[in-house]
């Protein structure tokens, strides 16, 4: 059996605050789910985060706090937190006091997110991601499937589908390919669950989705090999929904902002057919010069392969 965490990156708004959203799925055998969970224990471990929560995007911002804390970096993790603390403090109070609400809701938010993480400077957050970008790399028994969705070229009224609709089916329509396949090569039936990060809105789409896969296929397979609809729980409490993050995050990262290294390491265990990566797509205006386009569909129209 194997298990495929799934987790996203970027707005489904048309056209929202991103230009991509990114819908990941990292799928494991299920007899290494051990394994992986101790492997990204000992990472976090590494930079007193155990039993924390890694969330990319909130990891790899800057700290404006740190910056104003003279020799930052010298200091222990005790007294980093306490000075950053203390002016985090500070501002709230500002924001309080001058009646500016939008300002201190959203400080709020940012400060709350990122408590977690202010122990660390912001080149050991980049160490911590990158090494656990480094370790899933080198998981052989990996396997990426990814729609990434340009939403400049998205149009609804063509596909018959909203975004987050196109990337689920895209990224289960995979992930069952890739399952009839390895059953194929292992002379049984092997099957899937999907575990996804919890959110109640899209909990209901993706079971209601996932019911009518069931019932009809999808646009590109019929689902024989994945099970039930798929399973919610907390990113928080689940290491593999967080690495799924990191896969989805690192993928965005490269398309919007062109940030190669984390990507060259996720793109790595991408699912792939001999040299082609099937796996991961970039739904974008062909032809497209990036390194997804390139390794998923070489020559061919985009729209031509699930």
């Amino acid at each position: 059996m194997y298990l495929c965490y799934i987790d996203e990156s970027g707005t489904t708004d048309l056209p929202g605050n991103t230009s991509h959203f990114v819908l990941a799925g990292l799928s494991i055998p299920v007899q290494k789910w051990k394994t992986c969970d101790q492997d990204i224990e000992a990472i976090k471990q590494k930079y007193a985060l155990a039993g924390q929560e890694i969330h990319v995007a909130w990891l790899l911002r800057k700290y404006i706090e740190q910056s104003k804390i003279p020799n930052f970096s010298a200091l222990d993790h005790k007294n980093r937190r306490i000075q950053v603390e203390t002016l985090r403090k500070a501002e709230l109070l500002r924001l309080q006091n001058a009646k500016k609400p939008k300002q201190y809701k959203q400080a709020r938010k940012t400060y709350a997110e990122t408590d977690k993480y202010i122990h660390l400077t912001l080149d050991e957050r980049r160490r911590l991601v990158s090494d656990l970008a480094d370790c899933l790399s080198n998981w052989g028994f990996a396997r990426l499937f990814a729609e990434c969705i340009d939403k400049v070229h998205f149009n609804p009224a063509i596909t018959k589908k909203t975004v987050a609709e196109q990337a689920f089916e895209q990224v289960v329509s995979r992930f069952e390919t890739f399952l009839q396949v390895v059953s194929t090569g292992a002379k049984a039936e092997l099957l899937g669950l999907l575990i996804h990060d919890n959110n109640q809105t899209v909990a209901k789409k993706h079971t209601e989705l996932m019911k009518h896969f069931h019932s009809q296929g999808t646009l590109w397979t019929q689902i024989s090999n994945i099970i039930e609809t798929p399973l919610f729980v907390d990113s928080e409490l689940t290491g593999m929904v967080q690495i799924a993050d990191l896969c989805a995050s690192a993928l965005r990262r490269y398309l919007e902002n062109d940030e190669k290294t984390l990507f060259s390491q996720i793109f790595r265990v991408a699912d792939r057919k001999g040299k082609v990566a099937v796996g991961v797509r970039h739904f974008a205006k062909q032809p497209c010069p990036c390194m997804i386009c390139a390794a998923h569909n070489p020559g061919q129209p985009l729209a031509a392969v699930p």
